[in-house]
């Protein structure tokens, strides 16, 4: 299911990377737009989609728009759970989940895209690779940047995810 671009996010709302300072989205999106794939490392919902995810998210590296994992546990969890992607693309944990509360996500797994005025802009959640497909297009798009395909055959079924919130 996609969302329009309703939701605004407290500019106070915390990311904390696994390599470096914890700051605010405001912060995080004060030169680039930011795009996340939001995972729960306990669920085989977001654990079958890393791939395709990480896919989508190198495809933009060298944009205008800094790509990350938001994923709902600890950063040991986070760790575990993505392994190499973990230190390969930006990577957040959120292990209260107040963060992922903040961007109006409510299945995971998600994928969103946020414009420098706070403004989630698209939102995929599930694995619809239509909703994600659309999510990527107009993140191409507005960032005149190549749009990846989606899906590809090796990609999993469409499945409906899991709850964000817990």
């Amino acid at each position: 299911m996609t969302a329009p671009a309703t939701t605004i996010i407290a500019p106070d709302t915390v990311l904390d990377p696994l390599q470096g300072e914890a700051r605010t989205i405001e912060d995080w999106v004060t030169t680039f737009h930011l795009s996340l794939v939001v995972l729960d490392p306990f669920t085989q919902q977001s654990a079958l989609i890393i791939p395709t995810a990480a896919r989508v998210l190198q495809n933009f590296s060298g944009s205008n728009c800094r790509m990350a994992w938001l994923v709902a546990g600890t950063p040991e969890q986070t760790r575990q759970f993505l392994g190499s992607w973990a230190d390969e693309i930006l990577t957040f944990s959120d292990s209260q989940r107040d963060a992922i509360k903040s961007l109006g996500v409510a299945e995971l797994p998600a994928f969103l895209h946020i414009n420098q005025g706070l403004e989630v802009v698209n939102l995929a959640q599930g694995w619809n690779p239509v909703d994600w497909r659309k999510v990527s297009s107009d993140l191409a798009k507005q960032m005149q940047w190549s749009n990846p395909d989606i899906p590809l055959p090796k990609d999993p079924p469409a499945f409906h995810g899991t709850s964000a919130i817990r």
